[in-house]
């Protein structure tokens, strides 16, 4: 019998949601996310911690954020030679709210993937997904780069998201509750034939993984992917895009006024975007911080 993480791997694409490129090789994900906190997380263990000093003497005498830049570079490609697919790699959440700087660190990272010989559609970039990110990704999209918008907790940011031509959003599971939420965009956009891809991420535990298997991609802790790959229980699909198909939901559309009002109309998606934007900003002073003490 499959173990659950490959039952799952026939229905969605499995995407590692960790930094941790040495841990990948048995799991076999077909891409992986790189975010800053991610990489302050890796950087704790004795494995990873040693990329800081090379990464930071490399490059001595260039500020802190190129730095951190360069290391961002160095994860993703390890991680890219770890899987097959794409590496999404966050841009600097603490430009969330400025669309002009949000591209700028966009292009500044593709470059640097360049610059190792990666070709830009093995790289997409992770955007929290504000009014100026959607707009961000929108620009990315008109120049052929895919961009991944995150923090994805209203129907809104989805959509727009969307219409922004993102290749792709990732709204996180954090709840079981969120299961539903995400169910909701996956059906929209099957119902509406969008081209953009829904990524879960942020899952906590098995139980609401396995309540989204069908959606496009599942991005997966280590231990996560570990507890399923030693499971045989059945786990079937549950996103049936036949099914979306014919559900009854009306399409929308969305302009900035319309965008900041829905968002403020939905409370807990408006606090969490915020919650998340402020989290991300701590992962990004943090390996700034210690860029400088390298």
């Amino acid at each position: 019998m499959p173990s659950q993480l490959e039952q799952l791997g026939s229905a969605s694409i499995i995407v590692a949601d960790s930094a941790e490129f040495l841990r990948l090789a048995q799991f076999t994900p077909q891409g992986a996310v790189c975010t800053r906190m991610g990489v302050v997380a890796a950087l704790q263990l004795p494995a990873y911690a040693p990329l800081m000093a090379q990464t930071a003497t490399a490059h001595r005498g260039q500020p802190a954020d190129a730095v951190v830049d360069r290391l961002l570079v160095r994860f993703g490609c390890e991680l890219l030679a770890a899987v097959a697919g794409r590496v999404c790699t966050e841009v600097d959440a603490r430009l969330a709210f400025d669309a002009a700087g949000t591209l700028a660190c966009a292009l500044r990272l593709v470059a640097l993937y360049a610059s190792e010989g990666v070709p830009r559609e093995r790289v997409m970039l992770d955007i929290a997904a504000t009014w100026e990110g959607v707009q961000a990704a929108k620009a990315l999209a008109h120049q052929g780069i895919a961009s991944n918008l995150s923090l994805v907790f209203g129907a809104c940011q989805a959509v727009a998201a969307a219409e922004a031509g993102a290749a792709q959003i990732a709204p996180p599971v954090r709840e079981f509750g969120d299961v539903a939420v995400v169910a909701d965009m996956w059906r929209y956009f099957k119902k509406f034939g969008l081209d953009t891809e829904i990524m879960a991420c942020g899952f906590h535990d098995t139980r609401a993984v396995l309540a989204l298997a069908g959606c496009d991609r599942l991005a997966l802790e280590p231990a996560l992917m570990g507890q399923l790959a030693a499971s045989e229980a059945p786990a079937p699909r549950q996103l049936d895009p036949e099914a979306a198909r014919g559900c009854d939901v009306k399409a929308a559309s969305y302009n900035e006024p319309s965008f900041r009002w829905a968002l403020n109309q939905d409370a807990l998606a408006n606090e969490r975007l915020a919650a998340g934007v402020r989290e991300r900003a701590r992962g990004a002073a943090e390996l700034e911080r210690r860029a400088r003490a390298a």
